[in-house]
């Protein structure tokens, strides 16, 4: 019992650290779009996912011959190929740019799309895709391995989906040992995750399906940063990945402004939105609205961990939520979530890990935060089952996370469950409200929760080999939620 004691006072008074150092260390300021080096025209049409030739030629000659026509890249009856691919000419301006300027991808008339395969941007260099046109990823598998026959596939058996590396397939556009980087501009990047690949009858989403726990599958991914100091995202739409939109691992300086993520809720598996890891340090993510097929975001604390990071100002529909885990094995801290609404997802303020990928999860701090519709409002658990065996060498522990000003509507479960007794979570709960009359249910193991300063409704049980320290205010009325939620941006 003294140990347990001496735990929780501990945590009680970092807790209070956290908030001075639980955020991004930069100074960070809303991006600017830089001067253009070059601009292309678009070649193709597109309408929905589907991309054709306009019926002229470059010179406004007709198009009468199906040689000179481009074909339709998407369920092609006759012939299974796609439209010759933009990517050597985008990549050729993007490797003769200056550093300092951009790349401009621009509409002409009724011609709007692009399509490309992977790309790869060059230090100081800004890749700009106008309002109104949209990337489009092939769909060809062949054009992202890395080796012959290595991407579209199920791979050989892996004891663990997640811990199947993902290098089968190239990233549509990467930014790799280069600083200073960026992806901007109001339009779309379509990954088209959901088309079927080019030689095979099923989609990239289709095949994630098929690969349950014990195979890996080789898809590409959006956008994927490693080694890249001051990487920025702003402004653009991301669509339809075929894996992860965003991954960014080892790099210092990491700013995502004014972004957006639209994919399907079902069917779209492992599309996380924004996945920062590795090793990965000074994270702002601002003003952004994301719903995709799973994590909105993943902080995946593995080798190296992740720390000093801001996610504020933001919106978050159908997705699994604002999640740390499963892997933590490196650690995670320093973490400031605010002014976050999260509406209507399978999980919404999320920790999560086991035993053969734990670490300690600290400095945690989610202030004004507004949960509405959620299966899971507060999950946080040493238990997760998708990825790794639950109990192992790597046991995780959390603790200095405190929630504070967060209030809850729709129902759901609670979860406050640390691993062991020697490995346990601590909590600070200021502020914590249920705003409505709907059903709740708890789980609570290994917990050490504070309560207070801030009223605290939740009706906890005592739980297993668990601890309930404080008195929150008297009950008061919470902040309202209906100027945080936000419909989702479409123009």
């Amino acid at each position: 019992m003294k140990q347990i004691l001496k735990f929780v006072l501990g945590a009680l008074v970092l807790t209070t650290c956290a908030d001075m150092r639980a955020q991004d260390t930069r100074v960070v300021k809303e991006p600017v779009i830089p001067p253009v080096c070059t601009t292309l025209l678009a070649h193709l049409r597109s309408a929905g996912s589907d991309i054709s030739a306009p019926d002229a030629d470059a010179g406004g000659n007709p198009a009468t011959s199906d040689e000179a026509r481009y074909e339709r890249s998407v369920y092609v009856a006759a012939h299974d190929k796609e439209s010759p691919l933009d990517t050597a000419r985008i990549q050729q301006a993007l490797d003769s740019c200056g550093r300092g300027r951009g790349v401009l991808l621009k509409a002409t008339g009724t011609r709007d799309a692009f399509l490309t395969g992977p790309l790869e941007l060059r230090t100081g260099v800004t890749l700009i895709v106008d309002k109104g046109v949209t990337l489009y990823g092939s769909r060809n598998p062949a054009v992202y391995e890395t080796k012959p026959g290595s991407c579209g596939v199920i791979t050989r058996p892996a004891h663990l989906m997640d811990h199947v590396e993902m290098n089968g397939c190239r990233p549509l556009i990467s930014a790799d040992h280069v600083s200073d980087a960026a992806v901007m501009g109001d339009g779309a990047i379509d990954g088209r995750g959901g088309e079927r690949m080019l030689g095979k009858e099923m989609s990239w989403w289709q095949l994630a399906e098929l690969t349950r726990p014990g195979y890996g599958h080789q898809v590409s991914r959006l956008i994927e940063a490693n080694f890249a100091d001051n990487f920025t995202l702003y402004r653009i739409t991301l669509k339809n990945s075929q894996n992860a939109h965003v991954n960014y691992n080892n790099g210092n300086g990491f700013t995502v402004w004014g972004v957006k993520i639209d994919t399907p809720k079902r069917d779209a598996r492992n599309t996380d939105g924004i996945d920062p890891g590795n090793g990965a340090r000074n994270i702002t993510i601002t003003h952004t609205y994301i719903r995709d097929g799973d994590d909105n975001i993943a902080i995946k604390g593995g080798a190296g961990g992740v720390n000093d990071m801001t996610v504020s100002h933001s919106h978050f529909y159908w997705g699994h939520g604002m999640a740390i885990g499963s892997p933590t094995i490196g650690g995670v801290g320093h973490l400031l979530v605010t002014d976050l609404s999260l509406d209507g997802m399978d999980n919404a303020i999320r920790i999560k890990s086991n035993g053969s990928r734990g670490g300690l999860t600290h400095d945690a701090l989610f202030d004004n935060i507004c949960v509405r519709d959620s299966n899971n409002p507060i999950v946080l658990d040493t238990g997760y089952t998708g990825g790794g065996d639950v109990k192992g060498d790597h046991p995780p522990t959390m603790r200095d996370v405190t929630l504070r000003n967060v209030r809850i509507s729709g129902g759901g479960k609670i979860s406050f469950n640390g691993y062991s007794h020697d490995h346990r979570i601590a909590v600070r709960l200021d502020g914590v409200y249920l705003t409505d009359d709907a059903d709740y249910t708890y789980s609570v193991h290994y917990a050490d929760l504070a309560l207070g300063p801030g009223a605290v409704n939740l009706r906890l049980p005592a739980g297993t080999d668990s601890t309930i320290h404080g008195t929150p205010a008297a009950q008061g009325t919470p902040a309202s939620c209906k100027t945080m939620f936000a419909r989702f941006p479409t123009e």
